[in-house]
């Protein structure tokens, strides 16, 4: 108990503090084949490229202890391009949706005619088209685009950034928010438990209160004694808290494992599932609409290839080929610490694209929601710390224990030898 606490003194800590196991980021791109078709109202045909691997590196700072039994840290990510490890380079050229231009227009729907026609003058003095042609690492950490600096100008606010704009911009050399987190001292159940993130105990993204609340740990580590049932964390990135469910029980590396995975019900809507009600507005099931903490963008997340989702959202283009065995996510725990020993947790970014009356190069297209990509953190605990992993949890506990039926052996006789001993007559 004393080892799984947070703790500078326990074993764990610097395991907490910064994270020795090697984590890889792999990004799948998809590439759409055939836009002027789709501009004609042709269904999209993809084709995964990739995987473009990073090595990622995760530290703690800031770490403050409060007198609650609480601490505070800011999780930082710094990500390096693995060139050995990838199926291509960020200097490839992809064919993907102009995400500004195409999210703009459906955010711009509901807005008035003359602001659509200011955006479709400025689309047109920019040559702006539907689909472009960028290369890995600019749809990654960004590119210049003067269509950010138009769209401030006809809607401010509607995208408050400026400069470059790239998917993952925000997540290199960044943090997830300032998680406070039990520590774990008096109470062992409740070690590594969000308290609260940015200063929040519920966040304001959804419509429910159930939706909205910040449940299980940061995703790191877990209370210890597991139950093969469920599991929560809080997922900054998917802007929600993730219940995850018990599958089999199993061995990493020589250590007993839990393995957890996603219900088909996590991204299901509010119809197929009625608690998922407040993530609405919703689609089909399998997809869940992030707008809200997304900057109002019509993005969406789900399982890669629309694994576990409604099969009109694979019908819907051409390239996707779902499978649990390369497309749903899984954590395999240490029961007895709640340490993780082995996970990859996949998740789809989607753009939902449709005809936008008054917008230009809008006019034909059926509304799908198109994949852009899907990403993949993985890593397991190897090298020394699976040494001293099993040496000190699994080793040294199995010794105890055939040790204790060892000396339980010997104490038979014993006993009998001391019992025949006060028998005999003095």
């Amino acid at each position: 108990l004393q080892n799984v606490r947070i703790d500078p003194s326990s074993i764990s800590f610097q395991m907490w503090k910064d994270i020795p196991v090697p984590f890889y980021l792999s990004v799948h791109f998809f590439e759409v084949l055939n836009p002027k078709q789709v501009l004609q109202g042709a269904k999209p045909v993809l084709s995964q490229r990739g995987p473009y691997v990073y090595r990622e590196y995760r530290y703690k700072t800031n770490i403050t202890f409060h007198d609650n039994d609480t601490v505070s840290y800011l999780e930082y990510r710094n990500l390096y391009f693995q060139p050995h490890m990838s199926n291509g380079t960020e200097d490839e050229y992809i064919v993907v949706p102009n995400i500004l231009m195409m999210g703009a227009a459906v955010m711009m729907e509901k807005l008035p005619d003359f602001m659509k026609l200011l955006l479709s003058g400025a689309l047109a003095t920019l040559k702006q088209k539907a689909f472009m042609n960028r290369t890995v690492g600019e749809i990654m950490w960004g590119y210049e685009d003067p269509l950010i600096d138009a769209i401030n100008l006809i809607v401010p606010g509607l995208i408050p950034f400026k400069g470059k704009f790239g998917l993952f911009a925000d997540f290199n050399n960044s943090n997830s928010g300032l998680f406070t987190v039990n520590t774990g001292m008096k109470n062992i159940s409740q070690v590594h438990m969000v308290d609260s993130w940015n200063g929040l105990k519920k966040v304001n993204y959804w419509r429910s209160s159930q939706c909205n609340m910040i449940n299980g740990t940061a995703g790191e580590m877990w209370p210890p004694f597991m139950s093969p049932t469920s599991l929560e964390f809080y997922s900054p990135d998917a802007c929600r808290s993730m219940t995850l469910v018990y599958e089999q029980s199993g061995k990493f590396k020589g250590v007993p494992t839990y393995r957890f995975v996603a219900p088909k019900t996590l991204f299901a809507n509010g119809t197929d599932y009625p608690p998922n009600e407040g993530f609405c507005p919703c689609l089909q099931s399998g997809i869940q609409n992030v707008s809200t903490c997304r900057l109002n963008a019509p993005m969406f997340i789900s399982h890669p290839h629309f694994y576990n989702a409604d099969p009109s959202l694979v019908e819907a283009v051409e390239g996707l080929n779902p499978s649990k065995e390369q497309h749903g996510l899984f954590l395999d725990v240490h029961p007895m610490t709640g340490i993780p020993m082995n996970c990859s947790i996949k998740l789809q970014l989607n753009l939902y694209i449709k005809e936008v009356p008054g917008i230009l190069q809008t006019e034909k297209i059926k509304p799908v929601v198109l994949p852009l990509l899907w990403f993949a953190e993985s890593g397991s605990i190897e090298g020394s710390v699976l040494k001293q992993f099993y040496t000190n949890l699994v080793l040294l506990p199995s010794v105890l224990d055939y040790l204790q039926y060892i000396l339980l052996g010997l104490s038979v006789p014993l006993i009998m030898a001391a019992a025949v001993l006060m028998a005999m007559p003095k």
